[in-house]
């Protein structure tokens, strides 16, 4: 039996990775989990949240898979994917999944390029219509200084078990991703000493990589590389 644990991002929830989670409910039979970081989903409250409980969450709803399922997949996207690659290490884990993780951030060229396209819609009155605008406008002002910096703990934290991490592979990742910049998948390619690993990137997807333009294919992807047999 097969649980598929699947964990979002920061200051996100499990809308950004349902694409892919209904997709693999649909096309298999395993157990699919897609958990609620502490302080995350449809309304954030992360005034007093810390990464260790971030981390904790995840871990303790992999523990639970762990005692009922013989192989476990896990799915990270964004922190969510550093997570995943922590718990990798940590744990036997048979397969991992990271999808525009945020081994680094920040992605300066992408971002001057994403305000330009929203003050572009702005001008000609179609920012009703800009995607990345509206994701992003719900955020303002309800995300505190400190859980910034505890994100950033937790990249820091989470990056010394990059090498310990022996699962099979597959990182995948948008050229036009604002908050994680391209070449953090080379990046996790370097630091991850796995012996079958891929790398994947994407023309055409920005950072919510579940929710772009390339998700069928994305799926796609992810599916063949779980079902796929490991030498």
């Amino acid at each position: 039996m097969i649980a598929c644990l699947v964990i979002h991002g920061y200051t996100g929830g499990p809308y950004e990775v349902d694409p892919l989670a209904e997709f693999l409910k649909e096309n298999t039979d395993w157990h699919i989990e897609v958990p609620t970081l502490p302080g995350h989903g449809s309304e954030l409250n992360l005034e007093n949240v810390s990464y260790k409980k971030w981390i904790k969450s995840a871990e303790n709803e992999l523990k639970k898979l762990q005692k009922n399922y013989d192989e476990i997949y896990l799915i990270g996207f964004s922190m969510g994917g550093m997570i995943a690659a922590y718990l990798a290490a940590k744990y036997k884990i048979d397969k991992l999944v990271l999808l525009a993780t945020s081994g680094k951030y920040l992605s300066f060229k992408q971002i001057g390029l994403d305000i330009a396209e929203v003050i572009g819609d702005g001008i000609r009155g179609t920012l009703d219509e800009n995607k990345l605008y509206n994701h992003y406008k719900k955020k303002f002002g309800s995300v505190p200084l400190r859980a910034n910096f505890e994100f950033m703990k937790l990249v820091r934290f989470t990056r010394r078990y990059l090498d310990k991490v022996e699962s099979p592979v597959l990182i995948a990742q948008g050229h036009q991703d604002g908050m994680v910049p391209y070449k953090t998948a080379y990046y996790l390619d370097k630091e991850i000493h796995s012996e079958q690993k891929e790398v994947v990137f994407f023309d055409r997807s920005r950072h919510l990589i579940c929710l772009g333009d390339d998700k069928d294919t994305l799926n796609g992807m992810v599916y063949h590389f779980l079902v796929e047999k490991t030498e």
